[in-house]
């Protein structure tokens, strides 16, 4: 199967941002699409890893950035977070909305410093891997591939949604696939496990060496390997430390430079003005699943239908959705996931505009009101508590009570 151009839904973020500010800053993790994204706004292009490129601008900032065409896009940015600088005095001295959009495969927190100096002048957009509309809606030929499940979710329009007729093994094919461009295209499994195991040594391994401190290319890799068996739990970072044979401080390095590649996110509690204790540690998850399922060795949906880990995985594969949606939605939406130190749990809680949703993820293809239980409790102690969700393996979206559904994971595709 061949693909040309996926259409991604922060395309029009992109033009819409373009519009209203002199620089746009996308960032991502390494072969999410970023650099085929932005060529799809601006021709003009050149990339710092075009060594010439590199060494002109790395001289003489100034004179580089005073002589280049634009519009432009200036890719691998990263890699000459000093030219943040130049770029300020530029749209200072001449402001053009759209001069500038940049692309890097570090996220903000690399630059904070350097983006501070632009504040007013840039807009911050993260492009994620494919999601579930993007990859199906392709398949299809369909070219809405703007639907957002969580708006979806808060505007109350699931009962009208048509489910697609998709497998339980098309599901787990998926969820093992992940959603990385190239993978789509790579029917061979052989091939599908070289392309995993190239990306993990040739761009994570590469960038984080980039951007950040690692004196122990072996012992990143051993934690990185661990670190998959605790997706979509609470971080205990005392056994991971001694799992992986490093001290505290190397670990938290190593987390910090898996966040800021894209390869994990840590997701905060929620906490309520209710009588409860809620823990206080976050919950890390990778931020794709198929690039998990590589290295839990899931190449098959036998191999992941016998795994101890198939649930994490499943959650891990069900949150990436959620991000993507958050992250590209209009609306400032926030995700957290809810426990109680009294072990009440329920795995994603989304925040917005003071209205609360309650998910809930089951790799069943039956429910019961028992899976509803503590989305219940929450909402007996919630004022702003607005419904509450089970997605599951089954077909039909199902009520549970005032509120409450049993929402098939179908229809995240």
């Amino acid at each position: 199967m061949k693909y040309e151009f996926f259409n991604r839904i922060l395309l029009s973020h992109i033009e819409e941002s373009l519009k209203h500010f002199p620089v746009v800053l996308l960032t991502g993790a390494r072969q999410v699409g970023k650099s085929t994204l932005a060529s799809k706004t601006i021709e003009n292009y050149i990339t710092f890893d075009d060594i010439n490129a590199y060494i002109s601008a790395k001289t003489d900032p100034l004179s580089f950035i005073r002589n280049i065409k634009k519009p432009v896009i200036l890719d691998e940015i990263q890699k000459i977070p000093q030219i943040f600088e130049t770029i300020k005095y530029d749209v200072d001295k001449n402001r053009t909305n759209g001069s500038y959009l940049l692309t890097g495969s570090a996220n903000v927190l690399t630059f904070k410093k350097t983006v501070d100096t632009l504040a007013g002048r840039i807009a911050l957009l993260e492009l994620y891997p494919l999601s579930l509309k993007e990859i199906y809606n392709f398949r299809n030929n369909d070219a809405d591939t703007n639907e957002n499940i969580i708006d979806i979710l808060f505007n109350d329009l699931y009962p009208d949604c048509k489910i697609k007729d998709i497998k339980y093994s098309d599901i787990i094919k998926q969820v093992i696939m992940g959603g990385y461009p190239e993978v789509q295209k790579i029917d061979s499994q052989k091939v599908k496990h070289i392309w995993f195991s190239s990306y993990i040594s040739s761009y994570i391994e590469r960038d984080v060496r980039d951007i950040g401190e690692l004196r122990n290319l072996d012992k990143f890799i051993k934690m990185f390997n661990i670190l998959s068996s605790r997706s979509a739990n609470i971080l205990n970072k005392t056994d991971l430390s001694k799992d992986a044979g490093i001290d505290n401080k190397t670990l938290d390095n190593y987390l910090k430079l898996l966040e800021m590649v894209y390869q994990i996110y840590f997701l905060s509690p929620f906490s309520a003005n209710i009588n409860k204790r809620f823990v206080k540690n976050r919950k890390l998850y990778f931020t794709d699943s198929g690039v998990l399922c590589y290295l839990l060795g899931l190449s098959s949906e036998e191999d992941f239908n016998g795994s101890s880990y198939k649930g994490a995985v499943f959650e891990t594969f069900i949150f990436s959705e959620l991000l993507k949606s958050a992250k590209y939605s209009y609306m400032l939406t926030n995700l957290f996931f809810y426990r109680t130190t009294g072990k009440e749990e329920i795995d994603f809680i989304i925040e917005r505009n003071q209205k609360i949703l309650a998910i809930e993820v089951k790799l069943s293809q039956t429910i019961t009101l028992n899976d509803f239980k503590h989305i219940i409790d929450l909402k007996k102690s919630l004022k702003n508590f607005k419904s509450g969700f089970v997605f599951y393996m089954g077909e039909n979206i199902l009520p549970f009570g005032k509120d409450l559904f049993a929402i098939p994971v179908k229809l995240l595709f």
